[in-house]
């Protein structure tokens, strides 16, 4: 049996996704910028999408909506932005994130921290959770932008953006989201709360790869991301990607009216499979369930290498993970783990388990039983669990 549970990394394209995409390679396939026929035929398609992606980010009219390639993108451009536009001027001096954010974000921080700019990363506590209080001790009238995301890719631990947001809010500061783990497994609406700046990505609910896009709230625009051109409003230059865009369309739609399953029935498959996990000595979760999308599990089982984990269930047929897809080739501890104050030994145990709404009950109890061999079979040779302590300080729940 092959069984796919690493979601958080990217998602099947639903086949519905894939069969709006299609007549936009070969029948429809006229630049939109051009004037005649072909181009015309495209552009009734592009604005349904758009319309879809507006109405499942409950965005108003007024708003921007910028197509990008990505979430990585979209997570330079506000950082750069803010660079360029804040900090490299002198009105600011000052940004605020999180120390387990994307790499797309933390890299870039870093990039402009180089450049002068001060960062404060701010620190998750031992449920792998960030404090709306930190940031409201952080921020200063030198802060031009705090930027968290709204649910982390390798924990699920949902962060509390909409306090945040009105923290920034009532500060002055621009606050930026990078949504990506949140649509489709979370409600989202940009009208909820206070945010200037919201980032998502296709590939993360059931789209294809190459195409996502960032939310710009009206009067919160940014400088131009690509120069060159007059699409999406001069902000960012280039042919348009339109069969990229009618997928994204269609499967934000989707993601949108698969909620209540993803949030019912995929949050019981995954709890029931969380529960079985626990029953095995020497596990440990990060993050309570009430505080964590409905999808997520990220588990260590003390003395055993997430590499040599993710080895028996990948010759068993399972795709699962050690962490973020950008730093799958990083053999270090998990950061997520190191942050929270887990033993060098269990940062190095972490294995994400990330459910859809496409996964099966019959795939959860196949990898189940894979799991509970491999434990046993990692275990028998493992040195470090045979000198594995008793007690366990990190903050873990230990079961």
């Amino acid at each position: 049996m092959k069984v796919y549970l690493d979601n958080n990394a990217t998602t099947i394209v639903d086949p519905q996704v894939k069969a709006v995409m299609d007549p936009f390679f070969v029948e429809k396939y006229g630049n939109p910028n051009s004037l005649h026929a072909y181009a015309g035929e495209t552009h009734p398609h592009l604005k349904t999408a758009m319309e879809k992606i507006y109405a499942g980010l409950h965005a108003p009219k007024e708003d921007l909506v910028v197509i990008t390639s990505c979430a990585t993108e979209s997570n330079n451009w506000v950082l750069k932005s803010i660079y360029f536009e804040y900090i490299l001027t002198g009105r600011k001096n000052h940004i605020i994130v999180s120390e387990v954010e994307h790499p797309s974000v933390m890299a870039t921080a870093k990039f402009i921290e180089s450049m002068g700019c001060r960062v404060t990363y701010l620190p998750i506590n031992h449920e792998g959770l960030i404090e709306a209080q930190s940031v409201r001790d952080n921020i200063t009238s030198k802060t031009a932008l705090v930027s968290i995301m709204w649910a982390n890719n390798e924990t699920g631990a949902i962060f509390p953006v909409e306090e945040i947001g009105q923290i920034c809010e009532d500060n002055r500061v621009l606050f930026h989201t990078d949504a990506v783990q949140a649509i489709g497994k979370l409600p989202v609406d940009v009208q909820s709360f206070p945010v200037d700046y919201l980032t998502f990505s296709a590939h993360k609910f059931h789209g294809p790869k190459g195409v996502g896009g960032l939310y710009i709230k009206k009067g919160r625009e940014l400088m131009p991301l690509l120069h060159g051109g007059s699409q999406m409003g001069g902000y960012r230059s280039g042919t348009l990607n339109v069969a990229g865009i009618v997928g994204m369309g269609k499967a934000m739609e989707q993601a949108i009216d698969s909620l209540d399953y993803e949030m019912e029935d995929v949050k019981e498959m995954r709890d029931a499979f969380e529960d079985e996990l626990l029953k095995i000595k020497d596990t440990f979760v990060v993050t309570p369930r009430e505080n964590r999308t409905p999808n997520t599990t990220l588990i260590s089982f003390r003395g055993i290498e997430g590499e040599s984990m993710l080895w028996d269930m990948n010759r068993a047929g399972i795709g699962a993970s050690t962490g973020s897809a950008c730093a799958s080739e990083d053999l270090e501890a998990n950061s997520v783990m190191e942050a929270i104050g887990a033993d060098d030994d269990l940062a190095h145990t972490a294995i994400r388990f990330s459910l859809s709404r496409y996964t099966t009950q019959e795939e959860m109890d196949y990898t189940l039983d894979v799991v509970k061999k491999a434990v046993k079979r990692l275990r028998a040779i493992s040195s470090s669990y045979a000198y594995a302590p008793e007690g366990h300080e990190s903050g873990l729940s230990a079961h």
